[in-house]
């Protein structure tokens, strides 16, 4: 009798630890947002120093164009084994003038995530495909050898000469 209980509790905990490992594992990414925060930005009113000191330093700012700080958050999903699919995201862009003033603060979320897809697992690129061993043995004969400028002469040599 007890033998047939310990068996039927160790299926029910081996049942449990099975459906535990299928369970979603979820991280957050980036910026932590806090919308009481992230809506006390307004335009006109704060600048650089203010949403820094109230949102942190962002996750990047725009080189070109107009001065813009981007907040960058997303949640993932993932089961084990298996590669993170993004389930929530969004992108807090505070755009500045030329004196660094808010002009304004948007919000976007997943309408705007772009999904990429690899194209394999090289990256092209241009010239010729070389094997191993002409990579290897491919520069024998080339170290010293009269390139461009180079030949006699050429302004290559050292100078004085």
């Amino acid at each position: 009798m007890k033998l047939g209980r310990f068996i039927r509790e160790g299926m029910v905990m081996a049942a449990a630890l099975a459906a535990s490992g299928c369970a979603s594992i979820r991280e957050h990414r980036g910026y932590i947002v806090d919308q009481t925060l992230t809506t006390s930005v307004q335009a006109g009113i704060d600048n650089k120093q203010s949403v820094e000191a109230t949102l942190g330093h962002p996750s990047f700012a725009s080189e070109y164009g107009e001065p813009t700080w981007y907040y960058v958050s997303d949640v993932t999903a993932r089961k084990p084994f298996v590669r993170p699919r993004i389930r929530q995201a969004s992108v807090l862009a505070i755009r500045f003038d030329a004196a660094g003033n808010v002009i304004s603060a948007n919000t976007t979320g997943m309408e705007r995530v772009v999904f990429l897809t690899p194209n394999g697992d090289k990256t092209p690129t241009l010239g010729r495909e070389r094997s191993f061993l002409e990579d290897l043995f491919g520069n024998i004969g080339q170290v010293g050898a009269a390139g461009p400028g180079g030949g006699p002469g050429g302004s290559g040599g050292p100078p004085g000469s």
